[in-house]
C-alpha cells in the first residue's frame, strides 16, 4: 500500500461512487490526501460517501450527482468537474450497468443504454477533459472494463460489446498521448461482490434485482479498491482485480480456442 498523502494536492475524480468498487477506491484516495470529485446517480449515497472521504483525510470532496445515461449533458459535466478545483490530475471512469438476456431476444433499447453508459460516456467525458490535462502538462485516466471484455460472455451481448469498445478506445488515447505526460490504466475486474447485476437489465429492460451466485462468490469491495488503487499509483498499463476466475484471461491470451468451448459452458448467473 502507497504511504498517506501520496496525493496531496491531487484532484481525482471518480464516476459510480456511490456504491461497490467506485465507493472503496474513493475511500483509498481520500486515505491518500486527494481533493476528491465523485460522481454517481444517488444525491444522497454520494454525500454519506462524501461524508466518509472526509474523514478519512480527503482534503476536500466535491459531489456533481448525475445519470451518465444522459450523453447530451455530458460536456457540461465534465465541466463542472473541471471548474471545481480548476485541474483533474487523475480521472477514474468506473460507472457503468450490466445486462442479462441473450442476444435474439434483448431489446435494442436494453444494448443501446449499456452501450450509453458504459462506453459513450467514458468516451464524452475523456474527451472533454484529456485537453485540458495535455495542457497542464499531463495527468492520468483510468477506466474499469471486465473480463467479460476479452472474450464473449453468456447473456451480455452488450455489456461485453461496451467492455471491448473501451479497451479499443483508452489504448488508442495512450498510444497518441504518451508523449504528453498522459498515463492509461486499464482496470479488468472478475467477479467482486458489488451490486452490478443487482443493478443489470434483463432483456426487457426491466431490473434483474439479485445478487448473482458468481458475483456473491467474489472478491469483497475494499480488496478491489486496494488492488485498483495501487495499480493507479504506479501508473500500471493494465491490471487484473479479482480471484480464480481471471484465468480465463490468460487462456483467452494463450489459447484462444480453448476460452471459446469453455465460454460457452460458461453459467452466466
Amino acid at each position: 500500500m502507497f504511504m498517506k498523502n501520496t496525493y496531496t494536492d491531487k484532484v481525482v475524480w471518480i464516476t459510480g461512487t456511490s456504491s461497490g468498487i467506485g465507493k472503496e477506491t474513493a475511500f483509498r484516495f481520500a486515505e491518500a490526501g486527494a481533493r476528491l470529485i465523485l460522481t454517481a446517480l444517488e444525491p444522497d449515497l454520494l454525500e454519506q460517501v462524501r461524508e466518509e472521504c472526509l474523514r478519512l483525510g480527503a482534503k476536500d470532496v466535491t459531489c456533481l450527482p448525475f445519470d451518465l445515461g444522459q450523453t447530451n449533458a455530458l460536456p457540461q459535466l465534465a465541466q463542472d468537474a473541471l471548474n471545481a478545483y480548476g485541474r483533474i490530475d487523475v480521472f477514474y471512469n468506473n460507472a457503468g450497468i450490466s445486462q442479462r438476456g441473450n442476444t435474439v431476444e434483448t431489446d435494442m433499447a436494453v444494448i443501446r443504454k449499456v452501450m450509453d453508459i458504459d462506453f459513450y460516456a467514458p468516451v464524452i467525458l475523456t474527451k472533454a477533459v484529456l485537453p485540458k490535462m495535455i495542457e497542464q502538462g499531463g495527468g492520468q485516466l483510468a477506466v474499469t472494463t471486465s473480463i467479460a471484455g476479452l472474450f464473449g460472455f453468456p447473456l451480455r451481448c452488450a455489456y461485453s460489446s461496451a467492455k471491448h469498445a473501451l479497451y479499443g478506445f483508452f489504448e488508442t488515447v495512450a498510444a497518441e498521448n504518451y508523449k504528453d505526460g498522459i498515463r492509461v490504466t486499464i482496470l479488468t475486474p472478475g467477479r467482486v461482490q458489488t451490486n452490478i447485476s443487482v443493478n443489470s437489465l434483463e432483456k426487457d429492460g426491466r431490473k434483474h434485482g439479485k445478487m448473482d451466485a458468481g458475483q456473491a462468490g467474489g472478491i469483497t469491495p475494499e480488496k478491489a479498491s486496494r488492488i485498483i488503487f495501487n495499480a493507479i499509483a504506479r501508473e500500471k498499463r493494465e491490471q487484473l482485480v479479482g480471484s480464480s476466475e481471471l484465468i480465463m484471461a490468460h487462456i483467452k491470451r494463450f489459447f484462444p480456442g480453448l476460452c471459446a468451448k469453455l465460454a460457452r459452458k460458461i453459467k452466466p448467473m
